[in-house]
């Protein structure tokens, strides 16, 4: 039998363990209630000026990264007409690789290390750090130069640009991530859609402010070619004015609400944040990395195409004979490739992201049929310029130029949107930016592959004697994207919530997708 005292004192010990589980369940109750109300209230908003801060603060980085990526294309061009006359005005290959491969490097990089930590630390502690790296990397690849007994400056804008590339990189994951989480259902894909679409902006600028550059030192660099070493630095350093903008709005936004009502009750209930073994965990069972693995897959051959013709539109510009000989007369040759992607932008590029936009088709016809599509006509139309390259050179490079465009419109209205915005809702909130970024950095690994094989490839046999066969190259990319996608779930008009639930509960995640 006990004593008084031992009763007592186990009555005492099942009286504070009956109030500490009763605390637990009223708070896990009160996080629910709140939980709740956060969806109710962001649900019910209705579109206001809020939003469209939000648009710019969360989409100028992707301004940034289409201006400062697609314009080293002409960047280099320039630089060959000032730094290697001797070699026809032309930089050596393995240099125009990995000046142009550079910031795919330190993009993929970024998007691995920025999804991670967003996941880990929080969004709103990492928003804003890539922006001022961007930024950083930007100015440092303007004042890059040659020093008489240092390194080149190839070198310098290999090093700023990787630079520039790492900050690129954390813009991937944490601008979806930050705009799914806080997004309607009914228009989330529309949000996301819209922020991405920018970069068809920043493409765009970076032709037209290489127009308007040229055009200003027009007379300087028929004086002196080397004029041109002011103008690349220009067109540089133009590109950075929004992200300076950008970046002080960028520190002062709020956590996502879901973020903030997920994770924080996670760490009061004793679980520790996200780790990489527990991603590892989750992601190994099929039915949750087979959705893992089409993300990536379907990125990966989307910018083996992307880039691979974006990167090089000038040469295929060139190829084709639709601008002036860069030996004859480097000013006009600059300037007709400026108004050749200015052309391909305006026609192709942008209205293929905001036909995406037009009534809401991402968030009607939904993501996947839209990235089927995508798939599918570039596929073709890659074959079609491929097998037909000198035929219809030969009878018009202004059909080239117009095949090629109708190329980039399905590009933009097609698998280069919603790759960026399938992994932006598909994963649950605990791993939705790390699962975001290894999606991305897939993507941009398949744009160093293609960059690296353009030019390992292109001159075999003569001067960009195997672009066909690469165009044709490009195409089984496409194809192969095409077949993975129907691996993805269809995310239209379905809460991240349901989402997280359908596709990703188990013993261990079914608590965190239902509060």
């Amino acid at each position: 039998m006990h004593s008084n005292t031992e009763l007592n004192r186990l009555d005492g010990n099942n009286d504070s363990s009956s109030r500490s589980s009763s605390n637990r369940t009223s708070d896990h109750m009160n996080t629910i209630t709140r939980h709740h109300q956060i969806l109710s209230e962001i649900e019910s908003k209705k579109f206001s000026w809020s939003h469209i801060k939000d648009l710019f603060i969360n989409s100028v980085g992707f301004f940034t990264n289409g201006y400062q990526i697609f314009i080293i294309n002409l960047i280099v061009l320039m630089m060959g007409c000032v730094y290697y006359k001797e070699n026809t005005n032309t930089v050596p290959v393995y240099i125009d690789t990995f000046v142009k491969a550079s910031a795919h490097i330190g993009i993929l990089i970024g998007q691995l290390f920025f999804g991670f930590a967003s996941d880990r630390f929080g969004r709103k502690r990492i928003f804003g750090i890539e922006l001022i790296i961007m930024i950083i990397g930007g100015l440092g690849s303007t004042f890059s130069g040659s020093t008489a007994t240092g390194m080149s400056v190839f070198v310098q804008l290999f090093l700023w640009r990787f630079i520039l590339g790492f900050g690129i990189g954390g813009d991937y994951p944490l601008s979806a991530t930050i705009t799914s989480e806080g997004a309607k259902t009914k228009n989330r894909g529309f949000l996301l859609a819209a922020i991405f679409a920018i970069h068809g902006f920043g493409v765009a600028f970076a032709a037209l402010i290489s127009i308007i550059v040229l055009a200003a030192f027009k007379n300087a660099v028929y004086a002196n070619q080397n004029a041109l070493d002011y103008v690349w630095r220009v067109c540089l350093g133009l590109g950075l004015i929004p992200a300076c903008i950008g970046v002080y709005f960028r520190l002062r936004i709020s956590e996502t609400p879901r973020y903030s009502i997920e994770v924080n009750h996670e760490l009061k209930n004793g679980k520790k944040k996200a780790s990489f073994k527990e991603f590892l965990a989750h992601f190994s069972k099929w039915k949750y990395f087979k959705i893992l693995l089409a993300t990536s897959v379907t990125w990966f051959c989307l910018d083996v195409g992307f880039y691979g013709v974006n990167l090089n539109s000038g040469l295929i510009i060139e190829s084709i004979g639709f601008s002036e000989d860069i030996v004859k007369d480097p000013w006009k040759f600059l300037f007709q490739n400026s108004i050749g992607n200015l052309i391909i932008s305006f026609l192709g590029i942008l209205p293929g992201y905001w036909s995406v936009l037009a009534v809401f088709l991402v968030d009607r016809i939904g993501r996947k049929v839209i990235q089927l599509t995508g798939f599918g006509v570039v596929g073709v139309l890659f074959l079609v310029l491929g097998f037909g390259f000198n035929a219809i050179r030969s009878a018009s490079s202004v059909l080239f130029i117009i095949l090629f465009t109708v190329t980039q419109f399905f590009f933009t209205f097609g698998p280069n949107t919603t790759t960026f915005i399938i992994p932006g809702e598909v994963f649950p909130t605990r791993y939705r930016s790390t699962a975001h970024g290894i999606s991305a950095a897939f993507g941009k690994l398949g744009a160093i592959v293609s960059q690296i094989g353009f030019f390992q490839m292109r001159d075999i046999g003569g001067k960009n004697n195997m672009i066909p066969l690469i165009l044709i190259l490009f195409s089984i990319f496409m194809f192969i994207g095409f077949i993975f996608t129907f691996l993805l779930p269809e995310t239209k008009r379905i809460s991240l919530e349901e989402l997280s639930e359908s596709f990703h509960s188990s013993d261990q995640t079914q608590q965190d997708t239902h509060i």
